[in-house]
């Protein structure tokens, strides 16, 4: 623990903990969820192999599970991201976020399934529901998590403009998340492809963060 964290004001009425093995831990989740991604694609291969088919015979008939693969890794890549940022000015827990942290890995490790079913599934209403909306939880929480540690600053060392502007990131992200879930269910024909309404995520923050 460094020297700030060991100056930082104790949190009155609620048992707090180191926050570093709670870091370690989900640092383990996220590096299992993303290996679970790849299982469905390394069992095709041995039944490729088995049924005699060529290399791009393969990459053929599993497009869409490379997709929802590649789609799913960087996804929770960029979660794995936003959560490290965060708690790396995170020195202590409190029962709130430890439980909190639970959530938001439970969403982690539910999405190799829900990719899964993106892969190997026909498309329809409830797949992308299972999927986008997982996503979407994963946001909601991160969001719930930064505000709980807005709430306790004596949890942190964290500036409070900084998680200001990470609070706007997360409800961005979150409303996109949303909006493209919302455009997937309404207009088939778009699909997944409502998913680039992400790329929005850099620009609109910007935005609203200039204009506070």
């Amino acid at each position: 623990m460094t020297e700030r964290a060991e100056n930082l004001a104790p949190v009155p009425g609620d048992q707090t903990l180191p926050a570093e093995r709670l870091k370690a831990f989900a640092d383990a989740v996220v590096a299992i969820a993303m290996t679970l991604l790849i299982l469905p694609l390394m069992e095709s291969v041995g039944d490729a192999a088995a049924d005699g088919l060529a290399t791009i015979e393969w990459l053929n008939e599993n497009a869409g599970q490379l997709f929802s693969f590649a789609l799913s890794f960087l996804l929770i890549a960029n979660f794995w991201l936003t959560h490290h940022r965060l708690f790396a000015g995170i020195h202590r827990v409190t029962a709130g976020l430890l439980w909190l942290t639970i959530a938001w890995m439970f969403t982690i490790v539910w999405l190799p399934i829900a990719t899964a079913l993106l892969g190997q599934l026909e498309e329809d209403a409830g797949q992308k529901v299972l999927y986008i909306g997982t996503l979407a939880m994963t946001s909601l929480v991160m969001l719930l998590i930064r505000l709980y540690v807005l709430r306790h600053p004596a949890l942190h060392d964290i500036p409070r403009p900084r998680l200001r502007s990470g609070l706007v990131a997360d409800v961005v992200m979150l409303a996109l998340f949303l909006l493209a879930l919302a455009v997937a269910v309404l207009f088939p024909a778009v699909g997944y492809w409502a998913m680039f309404l992400l790329l929005l995520v850099a620009p609109l923050h910007r935005l609203l963060v200039r204009q506070e």
